[in-house]
């Protein structure tokens, strides 16, 4: 029969077996934790980069529907009016387009300063 010291000698040796095979298993699961922060970060890294770019495309496609389509659409609806007289309808339809145009613009400058401000607030 074995006694207690043989039962402890043994219990030792057993855990320290099982330390020695644990501890590659450890290393590698150390370097697979150590690369997995890696790829945290670097996605951390892209999904920043994804949001200024779609924070950018939000901006020229509002620039788009706010003053370019807007701009366009002024201009066509201008060229309905052709029973007037060219000189006189070209003169005050230039003037009326150049003045839509530069109220479209200041409309979008004030929209963005708005988010602007909205952003730093």
């Amino acid at each position: 029969m074995l006694e207690k010291k043989d039962l402890e000698m043994i219990a030792q040796v057993v855990s320290e077996t099982v330390k020695e095979i644990n501890k590659p298993i450890y290393e590698r699961l150390d370097r697979v934790d150590s690369r997995l922060d890696s790829m945290d970060s670097r996605l951390d890294n892209m999904d920043s980069r994804l949001n200024k770019v779609e924070e950018k495309v939000t901006d020229v496609q509002m620039t788009l529907e706010n003053e370019t389509n807007k701009s366009i659409r002024i201009i066509a609806e201008g060229r309905l009016d052709l029973s007037r007289k060219l000189g006189d309808a070209l003169k005050v339809q230039s003037e009326k387009e150049m003045l839509l145009i530069r109220i479209t613009r200041i409309e979008n400058e004030i929209r963005q300063i708005k988010q602007r401000i909205g952003e730093i607030a």
